[in-house]
């Protein structure tokens, strides 16, 4: 890929219309792109040859399109939009309440926001910096720091309101980048001078992680959703195309990026099902996946730490191995945020700690094994490769241990 720039295209909260999706796709198409990808904080990933990068820029900001060349400056906001409806609901967090709130973020953040409702776990509560995840009561929503460079995540004791939500990102987002050493102290006070909160009568009760099923078509309702995972990451922007035309034409209007790097196509009315159907046999796209190749967190922009999760799924198959409740997560390089409750990561073994020679894998997992803890317990370190596998088995065998008598216990209590 060194012939090749990286374009982060920020789709707010992981939802974009047919019209400004297919408006990006139809430049990154003029200058020669044939796939993009999407990242883990549901933003779109185009790789633009050097040559044509000029004019691809120049494209975007005509069509008013903000993007990034190469690093991060601002990162996407992440939500559990797309999980609203399909995978729960029922409580005072709706579509619109996320949109109104998506349309209130009127400049660009440097620092990453997750917005969530609290009865999910399709989506991270905490791997942002500014962490909003909603409470009992309606507008109210609890918060959480982890101040930049820092691993450690902090909860704020009281609940912030909707409308203070942006307000609070923003100029938290300035005092946090202006301090050399914030002290989360210091956090406080500044939430406590600038902005009146509520009591909370009770701590944020999470739910357990069980990522549901997120590819095909699926009732709810009268309607169908669609979701639309792809094994190499890679969607073709001649089928992406065809599928706003078609989301325009069936009256539908938003598609979703999810943080598992798929898509997920809401509202799809019985009329309109054979349409979709017929559109994916046009591309020949499978959506029937193994749920243990799913449930996985892959680095972006990473084609080897890609090709280690087709080996590892590969295994995990041949094994025949129980992997539901657990979140894999895959990094290889040392900065990157990737979600899960089973993590490897690969690194250099340095002879006498200076002389690279050869990579070994480290294998953590979080405390409870819950993706959104903080707490990294190491399995085993120094993991050669062609021990991986059978070391990461035996992560998750302790895994299911635990699961299996945490079962027992509660059926104990009963």
């Amino acid at each position: 890929m060194q012939d090749y720039i990286l374009v982060r295209v920020n789709l707010k909260g992981g939802l974009s219309t047919p019209d400004e999706l297919s408006t990006i796709l139809t430049i990154a198409k003029k200058n020669n792109v044939e796939t993009v990808r999407f990242g883990l904080r549901q933003q779109l990933l185009i790789h633009i040859k050097h040559a044509l990068s000029g004019r691809f820029q120049k494209e975007m900001l005509a069509a008013n399109l903000d993007f990034d060349l190469e690093f991060e400056k601002h990162p996407n906001i992440v939500s559990s939009y797309a999980a609203e409806d399909v995978f729960q609901n029922g409580n005072w967090l709706t579509e619109s309440i996320f949109k109104e709130i998506f349309t209130a973020f009127n400049y660009q953040p440097r620092l990453k926001i997750n917005i969530s409702d609290d009865d999910q776990s399709f989506s991270p509560f905490f791997s942002g910096h500014l962490n909003f995840v909603s409470s009992e009561i309606e507008n109210f929503w609890h918060f959480a720091v982890r101040i930049p460079k820092s691993n450690s995540v902090q909860s704020y004791s009281n609940l912030i309101h909707s409308q203070d939500l942006v307000p609070l990102c923003r100029q938290l987002e300035s005092f946090l980048l202006e301090q050399e050493t914030p002290t989360i102290e210091a956090v406080w006070n500044f939430i406590e001078t600038n902005f009146t909160t509520k009591t909370s009568e009770t701590p944020l009760p999470l739910p357990a992680f069980r990522l549901p099923y997120y590819e095909g078509f699926n009732r709810y309702g009268n309607k169908t959703w669609l979701g639309v995972y792809r094994r190499d990451e890679d969607f073709s922007v001649d089928f992406l195309l065809d599928i706003c035309q078609l989301c325009k034409r069936a009256n539908i209007a938003e598609i979703c990026i999810t943080p598992w790097k798929s898509i997920i196509i809401k509202e799809i009315a019985e009329s309109s099902r054979n349409d979709f159907s017929t559109l994916l046999a046009k591309y020949s796209i499978n959506v029937r996946h193994a749920a243990n190749e799913l449930n996985w967190q892959v680095e972006d922009d990473s084609p080897e730490a890609l090709q280690l999760k087709h080996e590892l799924v590969k295994a995990f198959d041949k094994m025949d191995l129980r992997t539901y409740g657990i979140c894999f997560g895959i990094k290889t390089r040392p900065k990157t945020e990737v979600f899960a409750s089973i993590m490897v990561r690969r690194r250099y073994f340095n002879l006498f700690g200076m002389l690279p020679l050869y990579y070994v894998y480290d294998i953590s997992y979080t405390k409870d094994f819950d993706p959104n803890g903080r707490t990294k317990i190491y399995f085993a370190e120094g993991v050669r490769k062609f021990n991986l596998n059978e070391q990461l088995l035996r992560s998750v065998q302790l895994y299911n241990q635990q699961d299996a008598e945490n079962r027992i216990e509660k059926v104990k209590s009963l």
